[in-house]
């Protein structure tokens, strides 16, 4: 990428992290508590008293948690995120008022090791197709007989255990078996949702480290390089920080930028093009850091259409910022957010904003003229973390803008978290 005047573009150089302490003093995830002033004991007490409260409030005695970013959010366990995603349920939490019993993937017991969140470590079983073949209906009643004996021995005959995820035999075995099964996706998902300060270090750690991720992905564009190679920039400074993975795959450049969605690919970035990122970067301490950047590759300056298009992107984000307060309901956002303009309407995000955490998460605040369709109500409160987002691209149209920013919802108002900044040669 040509470098810029930097009298015309004080962001040619990066100098936004020229004075920020915070960032030599970055956290990083398996660093001793005491070098990153992160109590990650009470984070995940704290986390853990979350679910437990939701489940009482919904008289549910048990629950089974197998997505695995559940199971770290309750308890602490990191293992194969990714893989178990795929492979569920490879590895399971059964989680009670009293009782946290981690059932681990073969050979990785010794993972659990000094988390006080669990207080016993046992082997999975593995209820799927690909680990029993035909033998997976027998599999699965013989797990469900299991769980059944288990949940009744800690909660009592006939109770209430809440599940996810669980491939359908599991689950009707479960219930054949004489437990009432509900969905835990709303406790586990409403104790998400309200973030504790020493949570919110965490957030910080991973907003920090996926900046620098960013910032050297935006010094390394130049025309004749692909997406995937600029995209690879970022995975490789996530990693090199000890964060974990880029959920999406949202790097485009040119054409490719309209729509949005577009997966990247080997497409050769152009000269004076626009390229469109969305982070989604599960980062340190597995926080989810979740905003977006367009830049431009240069080596000339960008079109009047590129920075009207960035112009108004950056309108709507600063807009559905300013009117966020706590106690607003989500019906009451959606009257008051930002309206698209028509010619960019039918392109739009999906969603006006949504909540963030380990990943995206609850809620989902829609656009006015989705809400009706898609929208559901309830209430934006202190601790919560939104990210706002825009997309602005024409139908049609050769090219578009992505902007997101990262929000913390206070008891007065709204604080920024995401600072990457925006690009001064497409604000003029």
């Amino acid at each position: 990428m040509t470098k810029r005047d930097p009298e015309e573009d004080d962001m040619a150089e990066l100098d936004w992290h020229a004075e920020r302490a915070d960032l030599a003093e970055l956290a990083l995830l398996d660093r001793a508590p005491e070098d990153e002033g992160i109590d990650r004991v009470a984070v995940r007490g704290y986390r853990l008293g979350r679910v437990r409260a939701e489940m009482r409030k919904r008289d549910i005695a048990a629950v089974l948690l197998s997505d695995p970013v559940n199971i770290r959010y309750a308890s602490g366990a990191r293992n194969m995120q990714v893989f178990s995603q795929r492979n569920a349920p490879s590895r399971y939490l059964l989680l009670t008022e009293n009782r946290s019993i981690l059932f681990e993937f073969t050979g990785c017991a010794h993972l659990a090791d000094g988390l006080e969140t669990i207080d016993e470590v046992r082997a999975a079983r593995t209820a799927s197709f690909v680990a029993a073949g035909p033998d997976i209906a027998k599999r699965e009643t013989a797990w469900a007989a299991e769980m059944v004996d288990l949940v009744t021995a800690l909660v009592g005959k006939g109770a209430t255990l809440g599940i996810e995820r669980l491939n359908a035999g599991s689950a009707i075995a479960l219930r054949d078996a004489g437990l009432r099964i509900v969905d835990a996706q709303e406790p586990v998902e409403m104790a998400r949702a309200i973030k504790s300060a020493e949570e919110m270090k965490c957030v910080n750690a991973s907003l920090r480290a996926t900046e620098i991720g960013v910032g050297k992905l935006r010094e390394a564009i130049r025309p004749g390089m692909t997406e995937a190679e600029l995209w690879s920039v970022l995975h490789q400074s996530v990693i090199a920080q000890n964060g974990d993975y880029v959920e999406t795959r949202l790097l485009n450049a040119g054409e490719r930028t309209n729509p949005w969605f577009q997966e990247t690919t080997d497409n050769v970035i152009g000269p004076n093009e626009l390229i469109a990122l969305d982070t989604d970067v599960v980062g340190c301490h597995g926080y989810y850091s979740d905003f977006s950047r367009t830049f431009h590759s240069g080596p000339g300056k960008p079109s009047a259409t590129q920075r009207k298009l960035y112009k108004v992107a950056h309108e709507q984000v600063h807009h559905n910022m300013g009117i966020l307060r706590p106690g607003m309901t989500f019906r009451d956002y959606a009257d008051a957010a930002w309206d698209i303009p028509e010619q960019y309407y039918a392109n739009r995000y999906y969603l006006s904003a949504h909540g963030c955490g380990m990943t995206g998460e609850y809620p989902y605040l829609y656009h006015h003229g989705d809400f009706p369709n898609a929208g559901y109500d309830g209430v934006i409160e202190p601790g919560m973390t939104l990210c706002v987002e825009s997309y602005i691209g024409a139908e049609g149209g050769t090219e578009g803008v992505k902007l997101e920013q990262q929000v913390l919802i206070t008891e007065t108002g709204v604080e920024l978290l995401s600072r990457f900044p925006f690009e001064g040669d497409l604000l003029r």
